[in-house]
């Protein structure tokens, strides 16, 4: 965290900066629904889905089956960014709606979401604080200096040079994801255990069939490996431009709502195309600050919160894609410094953030 950075956290109290800023949101209308959007995008999303899994019959056993593969991996994360936004009650006002429609469509690609909802709930509580925030809980990377520090085990070993191993470590998050979900269903406190232990239960084995059913067992092990690490690699990539390289809050750090969510977040700049391969979720600061705002208008409220940041002196990061992936890398070497035995140094982040349109 860079002093000046560290300095607006702390120095500024409470206040209505954020109650200024839903009123322009408001005005703007860019908090009512989209259902005209979300009956397209899922309509599309659940067509290709249902077609790549249908192609993967016709085509059956034939090294062809991993191109339908890697059309799965894209499929599986456009389900996933499609939960997301149900679970933030972006398509439907009402609790039920968005539980079940997002539980149909985590059981679609083996995601707990009870599991993902507890923690990305925390996660938009205390984006990036340390001991609050599950995303920078240290596991096998570690993401800050004092984890670093405080690391034994696997996470010792690979953080030395965990910014060389991230992307190859994405290749294991769809399993994580898969793992994760099902270790959950043995939580106590966990709403509804039992029905998503059942909906991630049925996935597996309907997965597992449909593979070693219509492929033999070394293509369907090629199709598992292709699909899944795919998978994890977009779904990683899509989430890693968002907050990591961003300032890491302490407990000592206590911000308003609007600085916390903005400090700690990162746009990544881009066209449409950007906007349909991350779901939106490259206008992370504005998500952060109106996380039940339809993904289709964060768009039009960035340029609301960009001006309304510039009048309070509020930096506004802002880069692009493969800057966010720099930044990331970065960020994750400067962590790992103590495990190298490398002189600590202040860190800033490099030049591409910026707050300028």
């Amino acid at each position: 965290m860079t002093t000046a950075t560290t300095s607006a956290i702390r120095s500024v109290p409470p206040g209505s900066d954020f109650a200024r800023l839903s009123k322009r949101i408001a005005d703007a209308g860019l908090l009512g629904r989209r259902p005209g959007y979300y009956t397209l995008r899922i309509t599309a999303v659940t067509g290709l889905y249902a077609t790549g899994w249908a192609a993967f019959v016709l085509v059956g056993p034939s090294w062809w089956t991993l191109a339908i593969a890697a059309f799965m991996a894209v499929m599986y994360g456009q389900v996933a960014l499609v939960a997301h936004d149900m679970a933030h009650r972006q398509v439907f006002r009402r609790r039920r709606a968005s539980e079940l429609s997002g539980r149909i469509a985590g059981a679609s690609i083996g995601m707990g979401y009870g599991w993902w909802q507890d923690k990305h709930t925390r996660h938009h509580a205390n984006p990036n604080t340390e001991d609050l925030d599950p995303d920078v809980a240290p596991d096998v990377l570690v993401w800050s200096q004092d984890q670093a520090r405080a690391a034994t085990g696997l996470p010792r070993l690979l953080g030395r040079r965990q910014a060389f191993l991230f992307f190859p470590l994405l290749t294991l998050e769809g399993f994580n994801l898969h793992v994760s979900s099902g270790r959950a269903i043995t939580n106590g406190s966990l709403k509804h255990r039992a029905l998503d232990g059942t909906l991630l239960l049925a996935h597996c084995a309907v997965y597992l069939t449909a593979l070693f059913w219509v492929l033999p067992p070394g293509m369907a092990f090629a199709f598992l490996a292709v699909h899944q690490c795919l998978f994890g690699v977009y779904l990683g990539s899509a989430f890693a431009p968002n907050h990591k390289g961003m300032p890491i809050l302490s407990a000592d750090d206590r911000p308003d709502f609007l600085r916390r969510q903005v400090l700690t977040s990162r746009n990544v700049d881009g066209g449409r195309f950007t906007d349909l391969a991350l779901g939106g979720l490259n206008h992370q600061i504005e998500h952060h600050l109106f996380p039940s705002m339809p993904s289709p208008n964060l768009r039009k409220a960035r340029s609301i919160v960009r001006q309304y940041c510039r009048e309070l002196g509020v930096e506004y990061a802002e880069t692009g894609l493969v800057a966010s992936y720099r930044l990331a890398l970065v960020s994750l070497h400067h962590a790992g410094a103590p495990l190298r035995g490398t002189p600590l140094r202040a860190w800033t982040p490099p030049a591409p953030c910026r707050s300028e349109g």
